[in-house]
């Protein structure tokens, strides 16, 4: 019996598709090296940007011939983009060949499921509790081993749907992380551990007793063994100077910090309610060169967010003009239907977003150009 897994989105996303071929090979699957050969084939999904729920279902019914031919063919859509009641029931009516469909929290059902299957499709969409260890791993990112440290955000950026599709921040117990990064570490095939989460900075907060970022990532340093550790993603509001030290000093943390931005105007960023602004923002990134001066600092950007006038838009330039950024993802603004943004008046058309976007990779491009020759 083979698998294949489609993955859309984030790294966190990537990591829980570890998890769920780690399932499938305890059941006795292999991984196929296509979809047409594969018994189970898995749709790992995002909704973070309409484009990728776009991507997922065009895939899901290019499987419906597939399905034809063979019945007893299992297909699972499971991930953020079915979190959502309405996206699932979606699914669910417009695909009837799809077999299960999970939200984020029900990864841990999914063998249960396939042994059901047989007796009619399932869904199950909420499920939030505890983070179980227990979960099997196929590690599949080279020699980088990705750990997840906490799940969930509290941050509710009003552009945002992570809030809504993975719940409430909960961190993992610290031993049990340390664990992790032992038996890793043990091993001897993994140069580097990258630890995750929505947003690392607020790791710990809701411990008892707290555990800070910066003191979980001198723990993992304490460790013995040649590795290298990493992290995203961060959020400006929460990184402390504690944090900036502790970078600095530790010789087994990479240098890169990835900060995102999102905007360089402080009524855009309000709307967002990112809860920071442009001079905080920059505060930190000065911190930041001072202490570690070889430090490499990317960020993101969205263009286009509702009411967004060109004289803001100018001002996220100018910002990345300043920071002068290694380098930068830029994004179009995409209304994701149950966010506070998506009711806003003044949405920017997508000719406008295009031509901002445009604008601001051209900027990065040169600003990497001028770096490069100096």
């Amino acid at each position: 019996m083979k698998y294949f897994i489609v993955t859309y989105g984030c790294q966190m996303n990537v990591h829980e598709s570890e998890k769920i071929a780690g399932i499938l090979e305890k059941m006795g699957y292999e991984c196929g090296e296509s979809r047409e050969e594969a018994d189970i084939i898995v749709f790992n999904t995002c909704a973070i940007r309409e484009g990728a729920e776009d991507r997922v279902f065009g895939n899901v019914g290019a499987l419906k011939k597939q399905k034809k031919r063979n019945k007893d063919l299992i297909i699972v859509v499971c991930g953020c983009m079915t979190q959502k009641e309405k996206t699932a029931k979606y699914l669910l009516t417009t695909f009837p060949f799809v077999d299960i469909v999970l939200g984020t929290f029900n990864i841990t059902k999914l063998e249960e499921y396939i042994h059901k299957v047989k007796n009619g499709r399932q869904l199950e969409l909420w499920a939030e509790g505890n983070i179980d260890e227990t979960l099997p791993y196929k590690r599949t990112s080279g020699e980088n081993a990705w750990v997840n440290i906490m799940q969930g955000c509290n941050n509710f950026c009003t552009y945002c749907i992570v809030p809504y599709v993975r719940g409430r921040e909960k961190s993992r117990q610290e031993e049990a992380i340390l664990n992790e990064v032992r038996k890793i570490v043990a091993e001897k095939k993994y140069k580097k551990i990258t630890l995750l989460g929505q947003n690392v900075n607020s790791y710990g907060k809701d411990l008892e007793p707290q555990v800070s970022f910066s003191q979980l990532l001198k723990d993992i340093c304490a460790i013995e063994g040649d590795f290298e550790v990493g992290f995203m993603t961060s959020h400006p509001k929460d990184l402390t100077d504690d944090l900036i030290d502790t970078i600095a000093s530790q010789p087994k943390i990479e240098k890169n910090i990835h900060l995102p931005a999102q905007s360089g105007d402080n009524r855009i960023l309000k709307l967002m309610n990112r809860k920071y602004t442009r001079e905080h923002y920059l505060s930190i990134i000065k911190k930041i060169k001072d202490k570690i001066p070889n430090a490499r600092i990317t960020s993101d950007f969205i263009v286009g967010f509702p009411t967004e006038t060109e004289e803001e838009f100018e001002r996220t330039l100018s910002l990345v003009n300043e920071v002068r950024y290694d380098s930068i993802f830029a994004f179009m603004y995409s209304p994701r239907e149950g966010t506070v943004a998506s009711t806003m008046e003044g949405q920017i058309s997508d000719k406008v977003k295009h031509e901002r976007v445009n604008k601001l990779i051209a900027l990065e491009k040169k600003i990497q150009k001028e770096d490069n020759k100096s």
